[in-house]
C-alpha cells in the first residue's frame, strides 16, 4: 500500500511539474512577443493619433497645458526621490494627462504658463490605480503615490480625459524642470530558467517513480 501511494504521488508530481514547465514556455513566448512589439513601437516615428492606446506607443500631440491644475505624484528615480509633474494637456481631440517629468522638490515655481500652445512627444502609459506599495493615494489632500489617471482627473475637476497618460520625452523644458525622458522600459524574462527548473523536477519525479516500481516487494 505504501509503495502504491509513493508511486501515485510521484506520478502526480511529474505531471504537475511538466504542466508548470509548459506554462512557463507559453509565458516566455508571450513575453518575447511583448518585448518585440514594444521595441518596434519605441523605434517607430511618433504617431499623431494618440487616442488609441497601445503599450509604450510613441505619439506626438499639440495643445495647451492647464498649469493651474497640476498634480505631483511621488517618484523614486536614478536622480533620487522627488515627484512626477502630471499636467493636463487640452488638445483639439480631448484632454490627456502628461507626465512632464521629474522634479526633486514640490516647493518650486510653476513649470509652465497656462494657455501656451506646446508640442509634446512621448510614450503612452497605462494608468496606475489606487496608489503605491503600502501607500494609498489621498485625493482629498492632493497626495499621490501613483499616476492614477481617473482619480487625478476627478480630483482636479477635469471632466472626461483619456484613460491613460503620456510620459514626455527628454525635450528640455523652459527653466530646466521638469526633467522628462525617464521612462524605464524593462521586462524580466526568466521564463526559460523557470521552465527548465520545472522540467528537471518532473524528470526527478519520473526517476523516483521508476525506482519505486522497480524496487522488489518484501517477502
Amino acid at each position: 500500500m505504501k509503495r502504491t501511494l509513493l508511486a501515485v504521488f510521484a506520478l502526480i508530481a511529474a505531471l504537475g511539474f511538466t504542466a508548470l514547465g509548459v506554462w512557463q514556455i507559453e509565458r516566455r513566448a508571450w513575453k518575447l512577443d511583448l518585448i518585440a512589439r514594444v521595441d518596434a513601437g519605441l523605434k517607430a516615428p511618433p504617431a499623431a493619433d494618440w487616442q488609441q492606446y497601445a503599450e509604450y506607443r510613441k505619439v506626438r500631440l499639440r495643445g495647451a497645458y492647464l498649469c493651474d491644475r497640476e498634480a505631483l505624484a511621488k517618484a523614486v528615480t536614478e536622480l533620487g526621490e522627488g515627484f512626477w509633474v502630471m499636467t493636463p494637456l487640452r488638445t483639439a481631440e480631448g484632454t490627456v494627462l502628461v507626465n512632464r517629468g521629474f522634479v526633486p522638490s514640490a516647493r518650486q515655481p510653476r513649470w509652465c504658463e497656462p494657455g501656451t500652445q506646446t508640442t509634446v512627444t512621448g510614450l503612452l502609459r497605462a494608468s496606475e490605480p489606487k496608489g503605491g506599495f503600502l501607500r494609498s493615494n489621498d485625493p482629498g489632500a492632493n497626495r499621490w503615490f501613483s499616476r492614477d489617471v481617473n482619480a487625478i482627473a476627478a480630483a482636479l475637476g477635469l471632466g472626461p480625459v483619456a484613460p491613460f497618460f503620456i510620459d514626455a520625452d527628454a525635450t528640455p523644458n523652459p527653466g530646466g524642470y521638469p526633467l522628462g525622458g525617464h521612462t524605464v522600459v524593462s521586462f524580466r524574462n526568466n521564463h526559460l530558467v523557470y521552465a527548465l527548473t520545472w522540467f528537471a523536477l518532473a524528470a526527478l519525479s519520473v526517476a523516483g517513480l521508476v525506482l519505486v516500481l522497480r524496487k522488489p516487494k518484501r517477502a
